[in-house]
């Protein structure tokens, strides 16, 4: 079985709603980082050195190969990435190789053979 690598720039008042709809699209679980920093075409505007721009999570989800695709949309789609600029951006990567998902394989076996 092979894993793709989802990684999530969101918006921290999002990240359980992206969560909740990259699980319902076959992702089994996530790391969230917080008070993650960054910044796009806009630099970030500040008031007293103190910054006005949303806090954001990185959410790193490690997903079947298959099923990327559609956790990938579902998560741009939650996230409303492609709708209102600035709010967020995820990106997929292949996984070279991953330890400590034996329980993750068991789990997603039959899906994948369902979904293929």
């Amino acid at each position: 079985m092979h894993f793709k690598l989802i990684i999530a720039l969101v918006e921290d008042h999002k990240t359980d709603e992206v969560m909740e709809a990259a699980r319902e699209a076959g992702a089994t679980g996530c790391t969230v980082i917080a008070n993650a920093r960054g910044e796009g075409l806009r630099q970030p505007k500040t008031f007293f050195g103190l910054s006005l721009e949303t806090q954001r999570d990185a959410v790193l989800f490690l997903v079947e190969e298959h099923l990327a695709r559609k956790i990938l949309e579902t998560i741009a789609r939650v996230g409303e990435f492609d709708s209102k600029p600035g709010t967020g951006i995820a990106f997929l990567l292949d996984v070279e190789d991953a330890v400590g998902v034996s329980h993750q394989v068991s789990a997603l076996s039959q899906v994948v053979e369902e979904r293929i």
